[in-house]
Parts: structure tokens; C-alpha cells; sequence
């Protein structure tokens, strides 16, 4: 699936996050029908309440949380303020501008606030997929010849 600029600019990605809302709500209500959960006015409140996170995925082996997107008035890249993950980045705002074909998965949360568990995962985004760098080849053997001389 291309997650490009009309995935996230149009229909598609704010279907994800309705839909992320509506099974969260419905989860709540269990066993609730749709039907009658339309007209529950406690289950219009808690719908309304309900927080979204968005988690992008690269081809690098990065992930973001996006705090907000920005627009831009390119259709190759996505920029967007990230949600800080690590202390020393909480003081300031980081914005992150990646190309589409990057994107490689999106992970849409509904919580409730009141539902938030204590202790929230931490999404490391930019600081935790830094990859271990690749041994140094090994060293070239000297031959038998040139260690004789």
C-alpha cells in the first residue's frame, strides 16, 4: 500500500483514525449494537473524547509518533511535528520532513483518557532504531611468503 500524499491527505488516513475512534468506543460499550450506540449519548461523549496516536514506520528502520502534520506544498514528502520521545527533546519542537515511499507501515491508537494506562509505552521514534554499525571487515592475512621476509 503507497502511503502517499493523497493517503494522508485525503479520505484514507482520516478513515483510519474514525475507524481507530469507533472500534475503541465500541470496545467500551461492548456489547452495544452500532445502531443503538448512534443515539447513546454517553457513547457520542466518550467517542468525542478519545485520543488518537499515529505511528509511522520507515524503510530505515525509524518510527515516528506524529504530533501534528504539517502541510506542504510538495506531494513527495511528509512533514509533520514529532511527538518527543527522549527528555532532551521535550524542551523544544522537532520537526521531521521524510520522503512517501519511506513510509513502510501506520499504526493508528484510540485511548480514552481516562483509560490511559499510568505508564504509556514510549515510542523512541528517532533516538531507538539507530542500528548497531556493521563489524569491521576482517583483516587481510598476510601469505606465508610475505611474513618470511
Amino acid at each position: 500500500m503507497p502511503f502517499n500524499f493523497d493517503w494522508w491527505f485525503d479520505a484514507p488516513y482520516r478513515d483510519r483514525t474514525d475507524e481507530a475512534r469507533r472500534r475503541c468506543a465500541m470496545n467500551h460499550f461492548h456489547p452495544m449494537t452500532p445502531e443503538k450506540a448512534e443515539k447513546d449519548k454517553k457513547f457520542k461523549k466518550f467517542l468525542e473524547e478519545l485520543e488518537v496516536r499515529t505511528i509511522v514506520y520507515l524503510r530505515d528502520g525509524f518510527s515516528y509518533e506524529i504530533k501534528d502534520i504539517i502541510e506542504q506544498p510538495t506531494t513527495t514528502t511528509m512533514t509533520f511535528e514529532c511527538m518527543p520521545a527522549d527528555e532532551a527533546y521535550k524542551v523544544g519542537c522537532f520537526v521531521v520532513t521524510i520522503p512517501f515511499e519511506d513510509i513502510v507501515r501506520v499504526e493508528v491508537f484510540a485511548v480514552h483518557p481516562s483509560e490511559k494506562p499510568e505508564d504509556m509505552p514510549s515510542i523512541k521514534g528517532f533516538a531507538s532504531a539507530q542500528m548497531t554499525p556493521p563489524p569491521p571487515p576482517p583483516k587481510e592475512r598476510q601469505s606465508r611468503s610475505d611474513s618470511a621476509e
